[in-house]
This record gives structure tokens, sequence and C-alpha cells, in this order.
């Protein structure tokens, strides 16, 4: 069934909502949606008092280690982590209190995937401990993934082959339509649709989401295969599209379902 995933976006220390295609690494500021008075760990806290598991960490660009570990220490092993991982740092992270670590782009050597790096991060933490990131956008025949800061567009095509593939190396996908995120125009309904038909494991869904009615969706589209995530439209991130309590209501409703409870 599918489920909400909550986030901490993390951007120099603060928790903000931005147009994910709009960081650059020249310093250039992002275009931004919110930038949050509290800090991550009060995120962290409402996350664990409504027990939503398996929520991620996104640390974009540098400067973001403390606030993440800050987060990681209210709810060990309750989020996964990634931004800037690779099999030097993973185990850090992991041992930080991270209950998965995500991996982008260092999955790539000259654009191109590297199956050898996949194996060795792999062997460094388990595959149960491990999400690989496969965000992407629209090409002429298919989805390409993007990686650095979503500025690059890979040779590798996102489809049941990549994702089999991958599957044998981690136990889970993280996608994000990167022409949506933080846009609020609504999900990539044929993305979801690719992922819940040829994802082997658990894959979260990101980019887009503007109403609560999207998790109807995407679990009709994926026959309950895929998970949403939602950014500058939830009402906890500054936006008035979508409620946090009506996400949280959805979770355990499902949770009731799943247990065949009334």
């Amino acid at each position: 069934m599918t489920q909400f995933r909550p986030c901490i976006d993390l951007h120099r220390g603060r928790v903000k909502q931005i147009v994910g295609a709009t960081l650059r690494d020249d310093g250039t500021e992002p275009a931004t949606n919110f930038v949050s008075d509290r800090d991550a760990t009060w995120f962290a806290q409402l996350y664990r008092k409504d027990r939503l598991v398996g929520g991620h960490i996104i640390m974009l660009g540098p400067g973001n280690e403390r606030a993440a570990r800050a987060a990681l220490a209210v709810w060990p092993q309750g989020f996964h982590i990634g931004g800037g991982l690779n099999a030097e740092n993973a185990r850090f992270w992991i041992d930080s209190g991270a209950g998965k670590v995500i991996v982008t782009s260092w999955l790539f050597t000259d654009d191109k995937l590297d199956i050898g790096r996949a194996a060795e991060i792999s062997a460094e933490v388990g595959r149960e401990r491990l999400v690989f990131d496969l965000s992407c956008r629209k090409a002429e025949n298919g989805w390409r993934v993007v990686t650095k800061r979503w500025q690059t567009i890979t040779q590798t095509q996102l489809d049941r082959k990549t994702l089999d593939l991958l599957a044998k190396y981690c136990g889970e996908f993280l996608v994000h339509a990167t022409e949506r995120e933080g846009t609020c125009r609504g999900i990539e309904h044929e993305l979801v649709a690719l992922l819940g038909s040829c994802s082997p494991i658990p894959c979260t869904y990101a980019g887009g989401a503007r109403t609560i009615s999207d998790l109807e969706h995407v679990e009709k589209l994926s026959k309950g295969k895929v998970d949403l995530t939602y950014g500058s439209a939830l009402d906890i991130f500054g936006g008035n599209l979508v409620r946090y309590s009506d996400c949280v209501a959805w979770n355990r409703g499902r949770e009731r379902e799943s247990v065949g409870s009334p």
C-alpha cells in the first residue's frame, strides 16, 4: 500500500524547500519556496511522534552535517540520509543513526553508471541499508537519470533493465521527477506507473505532488508499490495545498487496512 514519506531538506544548515533544478555548485542562490524558522530536530521530533518511518534527510550541498546529525540523534534508525554520500563516508552516517543511506551521483563515473561502485558500497553497508537515488527527467525515448545537482543527463535509461540490475545491490529506490520538484505542478503519472510496474523493490517518488488525492493517484498508478513525498505543497513547509495531518491520517488508515482492523 502506498504510504506518505516525510522529508527534511537541508541547505546551508536550514530546513528549506527549493526548486531542485536551480541548485548549483557555483554559490548561486537557488530558487527557494520556503525557509523554516524551526530547525531539523523539530521536524525529526514531529515525524517520530507520528511514527513516519523511512523519511529522507537530504543534505543539499555543504554545511548541513551538524543539522543532519542532530536530526538523526532525535530518531535513530528513523531516517534515510543522502547528499554527497559514497563508499568512504556511508558507514559514518550509518553509525550516526541513519536507518539507510541514499547514494546518487557517486554511482556514476564520467556520466556512466558504474556497477563496480554499486557493488562496493553495497558490500560496505549491506544491501538492505542502501537506497539508490535515480532521479530523472524526460528524454525523447523515455526517462534518463540525472546527476550533479540534477544538471547532468546521464546515458542511463530509467527502465526495467536498469532497475533490475541495481536492485541486486540496494534495498530501495528514491526517484525525483526533477522538472517537477518544488513546482507543485502535479505528479508525473507516466513515471509513477513505470516505477510501479518495473521496480522489483520498494520505491519512493517525489516531485510535483500538490493535493492529498495524489496519494490515491500514486496508489492506483503503481498498484500500491510506490510511496509518495510532499514538499512545497505541505503546510509544515509553508504551503497551503496539503495538510500534514491529512498525510498522517492516510498512513494510519493504510495501517489499519493492512491488519484488517475496523
